[in-house]
């Protein structure tokens, strides 16, 4: 097949491309490189309509005396035993703007592989859609590599009896005076009559509170069980339950007492009679 694809920059800069085969590599879409030495080796999977082949290979790029350049290469599926050999040969021309490719390919597939027995138009619009990537891909910038960034130096531990240096005669920022501020009143600034508003003390208070005193006077001489069981007092003290005092209390001291009265008499009375 042939095709032509313009590219909006000078020929010269895809005649550079064309001889890095770095550049041309990162220039095929979707191609996965192995981790060799040659960078036009590796996978590439490869979409026809409905379908998607992967072919694993290499390639190679020629230039010739007329300016011409050559891409052959050859490659087998991963998941079939077809496999396929390719040539490409790239003209160059100068255009208006930009640069005019000439491509002219031509592909032959082994019995069995997967891409024989798809229809040849869908076959021509994928290759006709890969080599205009191809070349688009050699048009653009070369990527300059990024360069790492240098190994932090490790810490030295500083030795006892060292003197410091004048590296570590740095002070931080949390370790530098403060200056007063500016607008604090000074005596100067004291009317006559008045006397200087007092320095707050920086000395803590003599003794504990008179609240934590007596709280800690009531807690000596207890041991631990007692303090963590007592009850609460104050208002988280529990209230005791009402009393309910009724009537029926009284009787029930009043009816044995008739009952011992009545049996009293009954005995008496019949001591009596048995006398007469």
């Amino acid at each position: 097949m042939e095709h032509q694809v313009f590219v909006p920059v000078p020929a010269d800069r895809l005649r550079e491309a064309l001889a890095d085969p770095v550049r041309v590599a990162r220039a095929v879409p979707g191609l996965q490189q192995d981790a060799t030495a040659d960078p036009l080796t590796g996978r590439l999977k490869l979409r026809v309509g409905g379908h998607s082949v992967t072919y694993r290979g290499t390639a190679g790029v020629t230039r010739h005396e007329d300016g011409s350049y050559t891409v052959k290469g050859e490659a087998t599926e991963s998941r079939g035993t077809g496999s396929t050999e390719f040539t490409v040969t790239v003209r160059l021309a100068e255009a208006a703007d930009g640069t005019t490719a000439d491509l002219t390919a031509t592909a032959t597939a082994t019995t069995g592989a997967r891409t024989a027995e798809l229809p040849a138009d869908q076959l021509a619009s994928a290759a006709a859609r890969l080599l205009t990537r191809f070349l688009e891909g050699l048009a653009e910038e070369p990527q300059e590599p990024v360069a790492p960034p240098p190994p932090e130096e490790p810490a030295t531990p500083e030795r006892p009896g060292s003197e410091p240096t004048a590296s570590d005669a740095h002070t931080s920022v949390f370790d530098t005076e403060v200056p007063p501020p500016s607008l604090a009143p000074g005596p100067e600034d004291t009317p006559a009559g008045f006397a200087a508003p007092a320095e707050p003390s920086a000395e803590p208070p003599a003794g504990p509170p008179a609240e934590a005193a007596h709280a800690r006077r009531t807690m000596i001489g207890r041991s631990a069980e007692e303090v963590d069981h007592a009850p609460p007092r104050g208002r988280y003290a529990p209230v005791p339950a009402p009393q309910t005092v009724t009537a029926n209390s009284t009787l029930r001291w009043a009816a044995p007492a008739a009952a011992f009265a009545l049996a009293s008499a009954i005995v008496v009375t019949r001591a009596l009679r048995k006398r007469r």
